[in-house]
């Protein structure tokens, strides 16, 4: 059903999607307990301590909003949702403000260490004392947006040259975000693990500096410092709830954030952790396809969707070495609701606050309200009145035109 019937103001319980079509599910028996050593080697306490220390110091630092959506948790009957909005962050428009700007200054730091035999610190290459060293750094990576607008803001605040892949698919508001902040983009003809594997390439052959969000054989530590940048979201939310967690839904393209985000949970919260329930699309289910057999596993794009930052077809391995352990859920999604739930938190009349959620950031509630309009998924995922539940709010409008289009329509045409 629509959000709006003929201008006319609906009944809030008529304002939520419904139907929302959840295209696959996987439950597994995920690691109980405490948080293991074996996630410890790619997330430890002591590293997301160090990034919420040194992001939390950057100019214009924040914690993003929570907000309570308690029209939406008594119509699905699930006790509380809290929203955690990325959109603001840094004024980036999403989550990945924490991740490539912080692992672009760690990463200086490092190479300027092995050259010179001598530490310094992040603050000082902010401040441009580095700049002679930092102008001969070319940063590059792969991005389907908003992982290169950060790299792009990072290698800008640290002085250091960023040259940008991209696939075809991506927005030119996007792409004109990110030549923003002085990046040369690269647009390419294949998909976005295409343009990982030229990006990859062509830096090796050039002796250029790749911070990538995911990760792949023999480059693990940029990817690691992106990934303690995203812990900082964990620290936040902690602080911010007042109650204990049950679920965490949480949406997937190759797990980066997911990890991270349960790696801050399961740290802090130990055997008590929340459910992890990781949403992706259906168009690119390498999570589900990886959990089900047990490895990851590598799956062809079927179809660009417009969750475009979902549209990846092979895992992270770090990112799997945490979440094969602690996904308790997964969940696929087609594209026809997206819009629909866009225009949802667009409106206020659900929580009392109006909320700019990007296509990205809304599959979590969109597999949450399909799972409780499903009464057996619901008692599978243990959903009751009693639930207090996370949804994950990953960005906002990173591409103006892209969001007004969608909120604009009146659903969801996938293309040809």
């Amino acid at each position: 059903m629509g959000l709006l019937c003929r201008g006319a103001l609906m009944k809030i319980e008529d304002r939520f999607p419904q139907g929302v079509n959840i295209c696959d599910h996987v439950k597994q028996s995920s690691v109980a307990g405490l948080y293991p050593a074996s996630a410890k080697k790619v997330l430890s306490i002591k590293e997301a301590d160090e990034a919420l220390s040194e992001i939390s110091s950057w100019a214009g630092y924040q914690q993003t909003s929570m907000y309570s959506l308690d029209k939406l948790a008594a119509h699905l009957d699930c006790g509380q949702i809290m929203y955690k909005d990325e959109s603001q962050r840094f004024g980036l428009g999403s989550f990945k403000a924490l991740g490539g700007a912080y692992a672009v200054l760690r990463l200086v730091a490092s190479q300027y260490h092995a050259i010179h035999n001598r530490q310094i610190s992040l603050a000082d290459v902010r401040d441009g004392a580095y700049k002679e060293f930092t102008a001969k750094m070319v940063i590059t990576t792969a991005t389907d947006g908003n992982h290169g607008r950060s790299v792009a803001w990072g290698a800008q605040n640290a002085g250091c040259v960023c040259r940008i892949y991209i696939h075809r698919e991506v927005s030119e508001g996007r792409q004109q975000a990110m030549e923003a902040y002085g990046a040369e983009v690269i647009r390419i003809d294949g998909d976005y693990d295409d343009s990982v594997r030229l990006c990859a390439a062509e830096s090796a052959d050039n002796g250029w500096f790749v911070v990538s969000d995911t990760s792949y054989e023999n480059y693990m530590s940029v990817p690691r410092d992106v990934m303690a940048g995203y812990t900082v979201i964990a620290s936040e939310a902690l602080q911010q709830i007042e109650q204990p967690l049950t679920h965490v839904f949480i949406q997937a393209g190759v797990g980066g954030l997911a990890a991270a985000i349960c790696a801050g949970l399961w740290m802090e919260t130990g055997a008590d952790r929340p459910q992890m329930v990781v949403v992706e699309t259906e168009h690119a289910a390498c999570w589900l396809q990886s959990i089900k057999a047990g490895h990851p596993v590598v799956v062809e794009v079927s179809h660009e969707t417009v969750m475009a930052g979902l549209s990846c077809g092979e895992v992270s391995q770090l990112a799997w070495d945490v979440l094969s352990q602690c996904i308790d859920h997964v969940i696929t999604l087609g594209d026809d609701q997206v819009a629909a739930a866009m225009r949802l938190f667009a409106d206020a009349e659900m929580c009392d606050v109006k909320i700019e959620a990007g296509e990205c950031a809304v599959p979590g509630a969109l597999a949450l309200m399909g799972a409780c309009q499903d009464p057996e998924l619901k008692a599978q995922l243990g959903i009751t009145a009693n639930s207090h539940i996370l949804l994950l709010g990953c960005e906002g409008a990173t591409d103006p035109q892209v969001y007004q289009q969608l909120l604009a329509s009146t659903d969801y045409k996938e293309k040809a």
